[in-house]
């Protein structure tokens, strides 16, 4: 059942299929809606920046109908913003897709495209597509990190998927999980102030991706003071 006590935006800059981010957080009890509004992102208790698609065709998008702005007004806000897959690299400061493009340079680092070829110099399939795992990063450990969406999920968790680029933050501080893909290490989830981003597909990941997006509505709770 929705609860309109949680209230989330799901930012619509016409590059995939919301909806099933939008169950996902209906099944955890958060009111959702996908709009590109500015005052209805705004106003709203958390914002979800999904996607999967062209960097350079969503910026575009994004700057040409001001919701550049209201991102960053919204995430100066210090209130709870997810980015997942495509919404996840455009958090940062360029990507190279079809030349270089400038990203939201919210978090400081660049997009690039998987090599055609790994270190061993096999041929990579591109996109990665399908189910692999999620690994604490390095320097952190069970015992000494904490990251609210990631609650309970453990290092070597599958995750789904789907995607020809990858995130490379400036700062490996943000970092808080990596996966291989034909020998390629590359970040697939970071925490950066109130900004959590991952490069897989929660809402496509079963049990456990559902349970990143009970997560993320425990973080909205606690945010509003709404702690039992």
């Amino acid at each position: 059942m929705e609860s309109r006590e949680l209230d989330v935006a799901i930012i619509d800059y016409r590059m995939c299929n919301l909806f099933s981010v939008q169950s996902a957080c209906n099944y955890n009890s958060l009111y959702s809606e996908i709009t590109h509004d500015k005052d209805r992102i705004l106003a709203a208790d958390a914002a979800i920046l999904p996607g999967v698609g062209s960097f350079s065709e969503a910026m575009e998008y994004l700057n040409s109908s001001g919701l550049i702005q209201v991102i960053n007004e919204f995430i100066k806000s210090g209130k709870p913003f997810m980015g997942i897959c495509l919404g996840m690299q455009l958090l940062l400061s360029e990507g190279e897709e079809f030349g270089i493009n400038k990203g939201l340079d919210i978090i400081p680092g660049y997009v690039k495209k998987f090599p055609q070829r790994n270190k061993n110099e096999k041929i990579i399939k591109v996109p990665h597509i399908g189910w692999n795992k999620i690994e604490i990063a390095e320097g952190k450990s069970d015992n000494d990190w904490y990251i609210p969406p990631l609650n309970e999920i453990n290092s070597g968790e599958f995750m789904y998927f789907l995607h020809s680029f990858y995130a490379i933050p400036n700062d490996k501080e943000v970092v808080v999980t990596t996966t291989n893909y034909e020998d390629v290490d590359f970040c697939s989830s970071l925490m950066y102030n109130n900004v959590f981003a991952c490069q897989f597909h929660p809402e496509r990941s079963g049990r456990e991706g559902l349970k990143i997006i009970k997560n993320f509505a425990d973080t909205i709770k606690h945010n509003k003071g709404d702690v039992n």
